[in-house]
């Protein structure tokens, strides 16, 4: 028997959403979710959401019904050494697999999440992120040659609201297959998941100085220069960090320095931050001090793929990150820094990340059908204290709705039918199959509403 936790509190990392589950569940076999917990939310009529690392930034995981947190499945299945394949159950994390992988000789191509998993242990580590979650919210890297994360999955097994298993894969269920992919968590319970996987490769990252006019000015040269090219604007600045990260055979080496990154990167800046709540002209400063402290010169480090990708989260966040047409950047750059520029009370943190990605034909990909770059915007919660956000929050939405944008589906957004009608061309086929799936609605939660009605 599974056993059900009644009075569990779920939060996500940012401990921006919460929720008090009727029932949580840790299951260790898909026997316990399919005969006990799928059966009894049949029998009593209640709605059923599955839970990852609890990364999102928004309330995309959270439920009054049930709730099945899959870290008990965990396991690597399966390693196809001819095909480069791995078969994974949908809870394993994404900092176990690296290991797992590396064993093998083997990589992924791409980061698959937004951020790290590991910060120093004084500093607590944020709690990682599962492969059904990454792929279930779209999450993405940076490089215009490579797609969203959920393109590496060559197969997956759902478990659906009548208790049916079905094999998905381009030749069979090919069109649960291309809608499971980025599934939301609204199609069923992903079981096992197979990644299409590369030798195993290291990464060479360099970053340097620039300005946002340089950037955009060249914009193609730098992404035909580097494989996987993003970049940090400064916000009340000109201040640009641009990153390439390439494919090298030199030996590892870090820059890395604790005094610098932590003493002074993690603890001063959360100290100005949380003073700049009392005196918000500070954060323009903070953002073209913090860029001449630590982003002025040229860094580098070489290390093992997935070492190089990962990405410190800092400290506690509000985010947004839409997907927006390629061609669209500097325009949409300019109009954000021309509204900042406006309306001196509105303040933003540092950075503004700019990533790139290759577009794919997943059903509701922010990528589908076209090339994007995602502009990331962030304001933190220095101890935990909210900072005003919400006249950027609007700006920012505005701008990317006008150069017609569709956002990350883990992060807060004010979307609705609607909205997601224009954005997605594809969303009556994803709706179609969803309802076919799921026809009672056993999957939704107060997010998915907004979405689906």
């Amino acid at each position: 028997m599974v056993h059900g936790y009644k009075g569990v509190k779920f939060q996500n990392w940012a401990r921006t959403y919460g929720c008090y589950p009727e029932m949580y569940y840790q299951p260790t076999s898909v026997e316990e979710i399919r005969e006990q917990v799928l059966a009894l939310a049949r029998q009593q009529n209640k709605r059923v959401k599955v839970v990852g690392g609890g990364h999102s930034p928004s309330d995309i995981a959270c439920t009054d019904g049930f709730m099945i947190h899959m870290g008990k499945m965990n396991r690597v299945l399966k390693v196809d050494m001819e095909k480069k394949q791995v078969t994974v159950e949908a809870g394993i994390l994404l900092a176990d697999l690296h290991p797992q992988l590396d064993k093998h000789g083997l990589a992924l191509s791409k980061r698959g999440w937004d951020v790290s998993e590991k910060a120093p242990e004084n500093l607590g580590a944020v709690s990682d992120v599962t492969a059904a979650g990454v792929i279930g919210s779209g999450t993405h890297n940076t490089g215009i040659k490579h797609g969203i994360l959920a393109t590496q999955v060559v197969a997956l097994t759902l478990l659906t609201a009548d208790g049916t298993i079905l094999l998905c894969s381009e030749s069979s269920n090919a069109e649960v297959f291309q809608a499971a992919r980025v599934h939301l968590g609204s199609l069923g319970v992903v079981l096992t998941i197979t990644l299409q996987c590369v030798p195993q490769f290291y990464l060479q990252e360099t970053s340097f100085p620039s300005t946002l006019t340089e950037v955009l000015d060249n914009l193609d040269s730098h992404l035909k220069k580097s494989e996987y090219f993003r970049f940090l604007w400064f916000p009340h600045s000109e201040n640009v960090s641009v990153i390439y990260q390439d494919h090298t055979n030199k030996p590892p080496s870090s820059s890395a320095n604790w005094f610098w990154d932590y003493a002074v990167g993690f603890y001063l800046l959360e100290f100005l931050l949380w003073i700049s709540t009392f005196l918000p002209g500070l954060v323009g400063w903070i953002n073209r001090f913090f860029f001449w402290l630590l982003f002025n010169g040229k860094k580098e480090n070489c290390n093992r793929s997935h070492k190089i990708f990962t990405y410190e989260c800092r400290f506690k966040q509000h985010v947004q990150d839409w997907a927006i047409p390629r061609e669209k950047t500097k325009e949409a750059l300019l109009e954000l820094k021309a509204m900042l520029e406006a309306h001196p009370k509105v303040v933003a943190h540092y950075p503004v990340e700019v990533r790139f990605t290759r577009g794919d034909d997943i059903l509701l990909s922010p990528c589908f059908q076209r090339d994007s770059c995602y502009m990331n915007i962030i304001m933190y919660r220095p101890y935990g204290k909210d900072v005003p956000r919400l006249d950027y929050w609007l700006a920012y939405e505005t701008i990317m709705k006008k150069v017609g944008g569709r956002p990350h589906w883990a992060k807060a957004h004010n979307c609705t039918r609607k909205d997601f009608e224009k954005m997605y061309p594809a969303f009556p086929k994803f709706c179609a199959i969803r309802e076919k799936l799921d026809p009672s609605g056993m999957f939704l939660n107060a997010y998915l509403e907004k979405v689906f009605y």
